[in-house]
């Protein structure tokens, strides 16, 4: 059965254009609480939001739809989405939303549906519910009597951040480190900033969001406004987060960019280390380079490919009993501490292992040297370009080109009408001519 409204990441679009419009969210509301209305308990749902505008549209629609069909509204506000994800679990919610399109422009939203374990739903879960969005729900609505209640909750900031905090080991002190971070003018604008000041020396960038301004030339998707507070302030690092806090990438003290598998294999050599690494292994997509795979056998360790998305990053890191996997964007999970990525643990794993080596962030954080790779992105209006059958045929001619010296990985994107189009190779020349080769077949077919 084809997926009509869930992507990769929840359903995310356009705000006010099908599906992201206020009746949609409403819809979603009924038939999510439907779904998970279970048992004769009193029923609850936590939901969290960015900072977008279209957030307080959005946060009002789902609550009347969860609460017409008889389950509890507790509202927190502006909070990461891994936030919302524990909390969702910590308070033995029967579901958790989180309104955000992350990294996307203020323009679009999104919603993400977390189950009572504060895990993502899964795809049958999405399925149902996207077969009850279809269906006359209005037999399904609550008597007046039975009508959820919604209320706020003021003390979720510091529930996350206590928990954040507690993820740092307490044997270690970030006395000395002068800390940069940029929180995208989105959700972690208060929580990041605080837990990281209760630590050591901090300054933040991107904490003064006005609806419009996430993502907007700040955070992990444009980390050029920290490198340049890195340097301008003589900091010893910098941490980017995204609109909703998942993601992570850092910035050394020479303000160069380090992205999630240079993140990835120095967790998981930190964690060996510690003898806390579990199965063996790292997780991470097809995205993640080749020096990263390499890197990783030769700690004596495997790394396993999955699709992209985390949730499949998370799927196999549970089926092979891994405890950190993740992807070259900066979504990182980090299985012992949370459900879903969480930019800001990421972040303190990170600051424990810089500290515990005790040398420049630059020489920690560049385990390994990166083969040449290049992503580029091809914009279409409908249809299936992939299929067909010259854009095919391109792509296996690049393929044999390349041989086993290089690889290709070309995708439809689960969250944007894109194709992307990545090349991996010995040398930046023949990456280049690779992608170009494809995105003009594919560009043509579009």
């Amino acid at each position: 059965m084809g997926r009509r409204y869930f992507g990769t990441d929840g359903i995310r679009g356009l705000t006010n254009k099908a599906p992201m419009t206020a009746e949609m969210a409403m819809k979603v509301g009924m038939a999510a609480g439907v779904k998970f209305l279970r048992g004769a308990h009193k029923h609850r749902v936590v939901i969290g939001k960015d900072t977008r505008l279209s957030g307080y549209m959005m946060e009002t629609a789902l609550t009347a739809g969860f609460t017409s069909v008889g389950m509890d509204v507790v509202l927190v506000g502006p909070m990461p989405t891994p936030a919302v994800a524990m909390l969702t679990r910590s308070m033995r919610a029967d579901l958790g939303v989180m309104i955000s399109a992350s990294h996307n422009a203020f323009h679009d939203n999104g919603i993400k549906l977390f189950g009572p374990d504060g895990y993502k739903l899964s795809d049958d879960d999405e399925l149902e519910i996207e077969s009850l969005l279809d269906q006359d729900l209005n037999a399904r609505l609550a008597t007046p009597r039975d009508i959820g209640r919604a209320r706020k909750i003021e003390d979720a900031r510091g529930r996350y951040i206590h928990f954040a905090k507690s993820t740092f080991p307490d044997r270690l002190r970030l006395d000395g480190l002068k800390i940069v971070v940029d929180c995208a003018n989105g959700a972690a604008y208060n929580v990041a900033p605080t837990a990281l000041w209760e630590l050591g020396d901090v300054e933040a960038i991107g904490v003064s969001p006005n609806g419009f301004n996430i993502n907007d030339k700040v955070g992990s998707t444009h980390p050029q406004a920290l490198a340049a507070k890195v340097l301008e302030t003589g900091a010893h690092m910098g941490l980017a987060l995204d609109g909703d806090a998942d993601r992570l990438i850092i910035v050394d003290e020479k303000g160069q960019i380090v992205d999630g598998d240079q993140l990835m294999a120095l967790i998981a050599r930190s964690w060996q280390g510690q003898d806390c690494l579990r199965g063996g292994a790292l997780v991470a997509t097809v995205m993640s380079n080749l020096g990263l795979e390499r890197f990783v056998e030769g700690l004596g360790l495997r790394l396993h490919r999955t699709k992209v998305g985390d949730r499949y990053v998370l799927e196999a890191m549970r089926a092979l009993g891994c405890n950190v996997g993740g992807e070259q964007s900066g979504h990182i999970i980090l299985s012992d501490y949370g459900t879903t990525g969480d930019g800001l643990v990421a972040a303190l794993q990170i600051l424990a292992a810089v500290v515990s080596e005790g040398r420049a962030v630059s020489e920690v954080t560049r385990l390994f040297q990166p083969l040449p790779q290049l992503l580029k992105n091809v914009r279409f209006d409908g249809g299936q370009p992939l299929d067909d059958p010259a854009v095919q045929a391109v792509i296996a001619d690049v393929e044999k080109r390349l041989g086993n010296s290089g690889r290709v990985v070309i995708r439809k994107s689960g969250t944007e009408p894109l194709i992307r189009v990545m090349a991996e190779a010995e040398d930046e020349a023949t990456v280049t001519e690779a992608v170009e080769t494809i995105c003009a077949a594919v560009q043509k077919a579009a």
